[in-house]
């Protein structure tokens, strides 16, 4: 068998998951996808540069992995600081350092705000 093929169909396990490349049964990618949110979420705060041309970027992370509620968070974040910026698999980057803005609009949303 070469290194660099996939399983796409055995009739031991049955259809493979395309994401996890587990049997389909036994899958769980779209579990993590729906993580329930909490009363008051959690949010850690990062600036990061590297590999990013000297860009800097601010990311908000450690948030519930649930994917309606990462869509309208990151277009709240991006509106109220006036920036662009990507939804990414459990949190938010915005462009360029508004770790500050970012904090009070979290604490004014009653999150727990980290870093």
């Amino acid at each position: 068998m070469r290194d660099n093929s996939r399983t796409v169909y055995s009739s031991a396990a049955g259809r493979i998951c395309p994401t996890c490349g587990q049997p389909e049964r036994g899958c769980r990618c779209g579990e993590a996808a729906n993580e329930p949110v909490p009363a008051r979420p959690v949010a850690r705060l990062r600036m990061e540069k590297a590999g990013r041309g000297g860009k800097t970027v601010t990311v908000v992370y450690g948030l519930p992995k649930n994917a309606a509620f990462l869509k309208d968070l990151a277009q709240e974040l991006k509106r109220a600081c006036g920036t662009g910026g990507a939804v990414l698999e459990d949190g938010v980057e915005l462009q360029g350092d508004l770790r500050d803005r970012v904090r009070e609009f979290l604490l004014a949303r009653s999150f727990h705000v980290k870093g």
